[in-house]
């Protein structure tokens, strides 16, 4: 029918040729002959290529015509109108040629929108997906939205070309969020997004680490009925095995092969490396197994990446088995393999060995790279054997030239070990091989210089850089601004952080976490919340880190609320607080003493799902035993070590600690030999709790003990420790033996401090020994110690009681003339010295006051004064003083019948 009507072959001009050549297939079903038929089509084709090449050069002309008018000025009524003088009702071709030729996506649109009102009907689709190209070529998507919503109502969308071009163009300029929402807008609209445009974004995601989005476009392709694959499903497995997120990796894995996915070599490889990467070694054995049960031949990358997860986990004998199945037959060996193998070895201190395999490697014909020097290199510098590590810096040479990194990795070393005239050497030796010094370079120079305290050599190096050649950046900046407020010139750290400033670098979170952090060290707690406004002026968003640190900073410099603020102001700005935050919350407040909110803390963070790690285990115990929760420290410190924590000094030094200050001591010594017998060196600390807890409960012949395997354990007592002791002998009315006592502690040159004088004092008074009292006192006087309250009490007291009450009046007003307060005990003493010495209106004075402060006055006290009023005839106070006496009786008797 179709040769049978020439008017239907002319209206598919397009495909003519098509046609012609399929004529002679066609030809049985015609009445004419063959050679007729191949005639018609002849002159057919010829007068359509006429016809078809008139139209196209009419539509180009067309075309430059309205793309001149275009860019001839602003849209407007005057463009509008030449554009009409070309054509009243622009044809569908030119509309598309001039949306492919147009560059300015505003443009773009006001054409577009101009067309549809001169032909008074929608436009096509494919005027619409030209319209799309605008926006993908100018990466301009602000009319985006509004086209997809016009194309879902006309029924048609994007097609799949235009699609994958829309989210490469936001991939392309790393606007990944942007084609993330793209193609949910797309999804919004009932569109189904092209295959490409899912693997492509999916991809990009992955090198960043979107995971979550990565899954949820995962996810999108099923519910649309895309067949994902391998390799698709690895991508996704790389990235959450990366992140730590075995759960969500090994659940793609099992829906892999729910689908009956057969998984290949690079699966296996990616799964072994990441894996092994996050520390789950056994998981990555687990596939290496497995991929030989399934008949996959291990290639290279699955040895080297296996032995690389091994050497990291310190489990060298089974990277060297590895090694060894994989060098087998071979004979050619794997550089990459011996590579790792040297890292393997240089990292366990194996210098011998990893050198061995250097020899090996050149008795195998194989010349070994410069890359297997910089391992061994590398692992001798963190080891700090400088001088091993240039003698094989020479011995190189032979084999391979050393590179950039090789001279960085030995100057780096030189300069942290203080060498800086050596590591000159070697940077003017580097420049005499033709290469010189990049940034990075100067950057190890100095961040090892500030490193071994090289202050001034690394500022030397920082001033004599040629800007021209060689400008500093941001990291050389940090090292510099970070070692100099480490060792307190803050000033010169704020000084290199202006002059970052001025050479337009923007410091990053990392700069101003050290400048707040050492200027609250250096007692510059100002200065510190300064910079951190600064910080947040300059619209630099703090980290978690910073905000930790800050908080910590703050606690430490006293403000306790302004700390609480800061842990509230981190929740605020969307972060989760971490163990770390909780730790130096929990470890501030205890010290502030708000030791009981330890508990409800400890449960906030067990339910955000914080992993405790040592350093807060031991925060959390100090905190509930501080707090009287002892029962609950031992559980903790139980679970600690079920959970693969070892306990360390400071664990046992807090529960133990706990136990002695509620007389539990028998449980607080088994743990103490406990900590004894897991290897753990015991401190000052652990001893003097117990030493304290034995001489409060009297068990001073165990207090002894105690100290005295302190002394052989080489653990010279300090004064805390002795004080715990002294105080221990005096309670038990031993004051001989601390007298003892005392006279060791000056001559093991421990000096007494304030509170050692206070016990003795105290002591003294109590079994009446006022005068050596005295002594002592005035010797604490001569040493510039002052008194506290409960020794100036003492003191008055036993001068009072011994007839020196001239003595003890000046020592009463002495103590409230420098801003001492006297309580009960002291104005009881003084009233009950003065009644005694016949000062009857001196005590009666005092009695006044003590009643006007509140302080309750002793029965012994009232009696010495009435008898001393009724001998000096002061019958009116004699009589007020009686009345007191009766009513302290009368609520004595209350008291006692209640």
């Amino acid at each position: 029918m179709m040769l049978r009507n020439p008017g239907i072959v002319l209206s598919y001009n397009s495909r003519c040729w098509y046609i012609l050549i399929n004529s002679r297939k066609l030809a049985s079903f015609s009445n004419g002959p063959p050679s007729d038929l191949g005639g018609k089509f002849h002159l057919c084709n010829e007068g359509v290529n006429q016809e078809n090449s008139r139209n196209f050069d009419g539509v180009r002309q067309g075309v430059d015509d309205v793309c001149h008018v275009l860019e001839s000025g602003s849209w407007g009524p005057a463009l509008e109108n030449s554009l009409s003088m070309f054509n009243e009702k622009p044809q569908p071709e030119l509309v598309i040629g001039v949306l492919r030729r147009l560059k300015d996506v505003n443009q773009a649109v006001n054409y577009f929108r101009w067309v549809e009102r001169k032909s008074e009907e929608p436009l096509s689709p494919e005027a619409y997906n030209s319209l799309l190209m605008v926006m993908v070529r100018t990466r301009n998507f602000d009319y985006l939205e509004q086209i997809l919503g016009e194309m879902s109502i006309a029924g048609f969308g994007p097609t799949n070309y235009t699609c994958v071009e829309l989210v490469a163009s936001c991939v392309k300029s790393r606007k990944l969020i942007e084609a993330f929402d793209l193609l949910q807008m797309m999804r919004h609209f009932k569109f189904r997004p092209a295959f490409s445009a899912y693997t492509t974004l999916i991809g990009a995601l992955s090198e960043v680490g979107e995971s979550d989005r990565m899954l949820a476009l995962f996810h999108q392709m099923q519910e649309l009925g895309y067949e994902v694959n391998v390799h698709l499903l690895t991508t996704l497995i790389r990235v959450f095995s990366r992140e730590g997120r075995v759960d969500a990796a090994l659940s793609l894995l099992d829906e892999m092969k729910s689908n009956s996915f057969d998984a290949d070599i690079v699966l296996y490889n990616v799964c072994i490396d990441c894996f092994g990467k996050v520390g789950k070694v056994d998981m990555a054995w687990k596939f290496f197994h497995e991929m030989k049960a399934n008949g996959i031949v291990p290639d290279d990358v699955t040895y080297t990446s296996m032995m690389g997860v091994l050497c990291k986990a310190n489990r060298l004998d089974e990277a060297v088995e590895i090694f060894e199945q994989m060098e087998q037959n071979r004979q050619v060996p794997c550089a990459y393999a011996y590579n790792t193998m040297i890292m393997g070895y240089g990292s366990a201190g194996k210098f011998d060995e990893a050198y061995s395999l250097l020899e090996r490697q050149r008795a195998k014909g194989c010349i070994p790279s410069v890359v297997a020097y910089n391992c061994i290199l590398t692992c001798l510098g963190k080891k700090g054997k400088t001088d091993k590590a240039l003698r094989i810096f020479e011995e190189m040479k032979r084999d391979a030239m050393p590179n950039l990194p090789t001279y960085n990795i030995i100057i780096g070393m030189l300069c942290k070990a203080g060498n800086v005239e050596a590591a000159f050497k070697v940077r003017d030796a580097m420049k005499e091989a033709g290469l010189f010094p990049n940034v990075r370079t100067i950057n190890i120079m100095i961040d090892r210089l500030c490193k071994a305290q090289k202050l001034d050599e690394a500022c030397s190096i920082f001033e004599g850089m040629d800007h021209k050649v060689c400008s500093p950046d941001g990291a050389t900046f940090c090292s510099l601004i970070d070692g100099l407020g480490k060792q307190g010139r803050v000033d010169d750290a704020y000084r290199i952080y202006e002059r970052m400033l001025d050479a337009d670098q923007i410091p990053n979170v990392v700069v101003y976490t050290s400048l707040i952090r050492n200027f609250f060290k250096c007692d510059r707690k100002e200065d510190g919340h300064k910079m951190y406004k600064e910080m947040m002026r300059s619209g630099c968003s703090p980290d978690l880190m910073l905000l930790n640190t800050y908080m910590d900073c703050v606690f430490k410099a006293g403000e306790t609320e302004k700390g609480r603020a800061l842990f509230e102001e981190i929740k605020a700005r969307g972060f989760l607080p971490d163990t770390r935050s909780y730790s130096i919350l929990i470890h501030s407040l205890v010290k502030a003493g708000f030791a009981r909110e330890t508990y409800e803390l400890y449960y906030a963070m067990k339910d955000q799902g914080c992993v405790l790690d040592t350093r807060a285990y031991n925060t959390v115990i100090d905190g509930f035993c501080k707090s009287g929760k002892v029962n609950k420290a031992y559980q903790l410190l139980e679970e600690m070590k079920t959970m693969g924590h070892h306990p360390t000094v400071v664990t046992y030094g807090s529960v133990v600690d706990g136990l002695a200050k509620i007389d539990r001591l028998d449980e607080a010594y088994m743990l103490f030999e406990e900590a004894k017998s897991t290897g753990i060196e015991l401190n000052h600390v652990i001893y003097s709790s117990l030493i304290d807890g034995f001489g409060k409960v009297g068990r001073v012949d165990e207090a002894y003990l105690v100290m005295e395997e302190m002394m052989q354990k080489g653990l010279t007592p300090n004064v805390y420790t002795w004080n715990c002791l002294l105080d221990g002998l005096v309670k038990a009315e031993e004051i001989n033996e601390a007298l003892v006592c005392f006279q060791s502690m000056k001559d093991l040159k421990c000096t007494p401090n304030q509170i050692t004088y206070c016990i003795l004092i105290n002591g003294l008074c109590k079994v009446r020994k006022f005068n050596k009292a005295f002594v002592f006192w005035q010797e604490m006087q001569k040493q510039g110690l002052k008194p506290n309250t409960i020794t100036y009490t003492a003191m008055i007291s036993g001068l009072a009681k011994s007839g020196n009450v001239a003595q003890a009046s000046s020592l009463f007003e002495r103590f409230r003339a420098t801003g001492g307060i006297p309580d009960s005990a002291s104005y009881n003493a003084m009233i009950e010295g003065l009644s005694i010495a016949n000062r009857a209106l001196d005590a009666y004075q005092l009695f006044e006051e003590t009643r006007l402060k509140g302080c309750s006055i002793h029965t012994k006290t009232c009696v010495a004064l009435l008898d001393a009023l009724h001998k000096a005839e002061c019958l009116e106070q004699a009589a007020i003083v009686g009345a007191v006496l009766r009513e302290t009786a009368k609520s004595q008797h209350a008291a006692r019948s209640w």
